[in-house]
């Protein structure tokens, strides 16, 4: 066997590396976010973390055991321009400055963000303050979602959610009960918010926004455009809804730290 020299090259994304932490049961978040972000300099490196069958208060604070080993298990020579946890409700459960703590015991980043601290940028960049909340959770999980924005200072005007307890069949909750409950809530609120990174909103956020006539945010929307913003990577052109569409120019006009 002959040995051959070779060259190095430089990291995949030459532009922004990525990283998400995924649940284990999450068949959502993963798929959409390559949908959001197609150019080949983005880079994306997911690691899954264990997730419980039910959706209760338990199974999700479980989870904090489990971050910093899911963040270990990233590539160690990729150098992470942001790290997002892809839990809206972990969140709100375990407390962003938390989860971010716990994320930085894994892997280092310069951004950590969250579906909740992602939708509250985008609330204030939108300068909305009174929302209509979405949700497929329990009562138990979906009270702390609504009370987490109430404690930023984000008025709920209403709230529904479908009281699904098992996780796997979050993301079987057809896109049509989802707008259907998008236009529950959504009289006399200045925006919608779809929450949960396995719900299945990016093909109805636009429509929906045309329907209503107000911004429609998902978890999985803002979360992405929040890992714009804090990076050099840019979304797709074809980003659905208007936190996409108003704010596009400024992740690609620059990034903030």
């Amino acid at each position: 066997m002959r040995q051959m020299t070779y060259g190095l090259t430089g990291p995949i994304g030459t532009n922004a590396t990525l990283g998400l932490i995924v649940l284990q049961a999450d068949e959502t978040l993963e798929q959409d976010m390559r949908r959001l972000f197609t150019e080949r300099t983005t880079a994306i490196h997911v690691s899954r973390i264990p997730s419980g069958d039910a959706l209760t208060i338990d199974t999700i604070a479980a989870m904090k055991a489990d971050l910093p080993r899911a963040a270990k298990l990233f590539p160690r020579a990729a150098q992470f321009d942001a790290v997002g946890y892809g839990c809206t409700s972990g969140t709100t459960l375990i407390g962003a400055d938390a989860v971010a703590a716990m994320v930085r015991q894994g892997v280092a980043a310069r951004t950590i963000t969250d579906p909740l601290t992602a939708a509250l940028a985008a609330f204030r960049a939108l300068d909305v303050t009174r929302i209509g909340l979405v949700t497929p959770y329990v009562a138990s999980v979906a009270g702390p979602v609504r009370d987490a924005f109430e404690a930023a200072g984000i008025i709920v005007g209403d709230c529904v959610s479908f009281g699904e307890e098992v996780e796997a069949r979050v993301a079987r909750i057809d896109p049509t009960s989802v707008r259907a409950a998008a236009r529950a809530v959504a009289p006399g609120v200045q925006a919608v918010f779809l929450s949960c990174t396995n719900l299945r909103t990016l093909d109805i956020i636009g429509s929906l926004e045309s329907e209503l006539g107000i911004p429609v945010l998902s978890s999985n929307q803002v979360l992405a455009w929040h890992l714009a913003q804090t990076t050099r990577a840019s979304l797709a052109d074809d980003a659905p809804g208007c936190i996409s569409r108003a704010l596009l120019h400024k992740s690609r006009a620059g990034f903030t730290s």
